[in-house]
């Protein structure tokens, strides 16, 4: 029993660092309607992972999640400028375009490197049952300096995921703040799905929100 309790604690902790951050977004995440949104943001980081794989930059290096992160970035205007107050073309159909084409890049990008494949199964699926110390304490602090940001920024963030056009007559910017919104649940999604893998991510994010 000790020995099980020595080798599970840490993962154990990693996902309660994990669900605090999560069930925050998965709350906008639900009143947006955009489900599968951290689908797209965490193949996008996958994406910028392997195209820095291609350079011969390690995966895990600090590099390489810079290009996560310019990736990310990209992802996020393009998610905020293509939100309007009269949604013609809801915003899961574009996070699906955007998703399926961040994919189809990725294996090809893929295909053009050693091991390229086995990279992006291995960021997709995680490996928190081997996670470090190290990995939770910064996880920890990047979701605490987070959380803060959108504590701070709570009105305009809340506003928008109530309605857009609520939110426009109250003059609130909403293309900048949804750039704010995208990005730092980018940064969320790069960091967690390294550790924890799609699937249980997404659980983080949609079940303690329904």
């Amino acid at each position: 029993m000790a020995e099980m309790i020595n080798v599970m604690w840490l993962p154990f902790l990693a996902c309660v660092v994990l669900i605090g951050i999560h069930a925050y977004f998965g709350i906008h995440v639900l009143k947006r309607e955009v489900i599968f949104v951290d689908l797209a943001l965490a193949q996008i980081a996958a994406l910028g992972a392997t195209v820095a794989f291609l350079f011969h930059i390690d995966p895990q290096s600090t590099q390489a999640y810079f290009f996560s992160l310019g990736f990310i970035t990209v992802a996020a205007a393009i998610f905020a400028l293509t939100r309007t107050r009269e949604q013609k073309v809801s915003q899961e159909a574009i996070i699906g375009i955007v998703y399926a084409v961040a994919a189809a890049a990725a294996i090809l990008v893929a295909d053009r490197s050693p091991h390229g494949a086995e990279h992006i199964k291995e960021m997709l699926t995680g490996q928190i049952l081997w996670v470090s110390k190290g990995t939770v304490a910064l996880d920890a602090v990047v979701y605490a300096l987070i959380g803060l940001f959108h504590f701070a920024c709570a009105r305009q963030f809340m506003a928008i995921s109530e309605g857009v056009a609520a939110a426009v007559d109250k003059g609130i910017r909403v293309r900048l703040w949804d750039f704010f919104f995208y990005a730092s649940f980018g940064i969320v999604v790069s960091l967690s799905v390294r550790v924890a893998g799609v699937l249980l991510v997404f659980c983080f994010l949609i079940v303690p929100a329904v």
